[in-house]
C-alpha cells in the first residue's frame, strides 16, 4: 500500500490517480470516501459540522481505508490535514509506504489561488495561511513518511516519474504492482 500526504494541492489525489493507472494499482481518495459518505463536499461537511467532527470522520475513514487495504495493491491520498492526530499518523506509517509530496507554501499559492472547495483556504490572504499550515504541518508529514518527493518545478509527469524512481529503489514487497 502505497500512501500519498501532503499540504492542499501539493497533488496527492491527481498524482494518486496516474501513479494507479502507471503502475496497475486500485486508487482511494481519503476525501472522495468522506464525501461519499457524508452526502455532502468536506466544505459542507466543514461548514455544517466544524473542523473536530470532519476529523473524527477522517480518523474513521483512514483507519478503514488503512485495515482493509493493507494486503493489496492499492494507492491512498490522503487529505492535507490526515497527519494532525496523532494516531493517524501512526496507523499510516505502519500500515503502508507513506511518501511527502513537498510543496512550498509559495508552489501552492499559485496552484490554488481560484480554489474555492478547501475549507481552510477560504481566507482573506491564502498564501499566509498557507505558511501557516507549512509550519505546522511539515514536520508532521515528515513524521509520518517513509520518504520525501519534492513537487518544486515539476508538471504532472514529473511528479509521477519521481514517485516511481522512489518506489523503484523500495525493497519487492513494498509495494506490490498490478503489473
Amino acid at each position: 500500500m502505497l500512501i500519498l500526504i501532503g499540504l492542499p494541492g501539493s497533488g496527492k489525489s491527481t498524482a494518486g490517480r496516474q501513479l494507479a493507472r502507471r503502475l496497475g494499482l486500485a486508487f482511494k481518495d481519503a476525501d472522495a470516501e468522506i464525501e461519499s459518505r457524508a452526502g455532502m463536499s468536506v466544505r459542507e461537511y466543514f461548514s455544517a459540522h466544524g473542523e473536530a467532527a470532519f476529523r473524527d470522520l477522517e480518523e474513521q475513514i483512514l483507519d478503514e481505508l488503512t485495515q482493509t487495504q493493507t494486503e493489496s495493491a492499492v494507492i491512498i491520498a490522503t487529505g492535507g490535514g490526515a497527519v494532525l492526530r496523532p494516531v493517524n499518523r501512526q496507523r499510516l506509517r505502519e500500515r503502508g509506504t507513506v511518501i511527502y509530496l513537498r510543496a512550498s507554501a509559495e508552489q501552492l499559492a499559485k496552484r490554488l489561488r481560484h480554489d474555492t472547495k478547501r475549507p481552510l483556504l477560504q481566507v482573506a490572504d491564502p498564501l499566509k495561511r498557507l505558511r501557516a499550515l507549512y509550519e505546522e504541518r511539515d514536520p508532521l508529514y515528515r513524521e509520518c513518511a517513509h520518504y520525501v518527493v519534492d513537487t518544486h518545478g515539476s508538471s504532472l509527469p514529473m511528479l509521477v516519474n519521481r514517485v516511481v524512481m522512489q518506489l523503484d529503489l523500495l525493497p519487492p514487497h513494498a509495494v506490490r504492482t498490478g503489473a
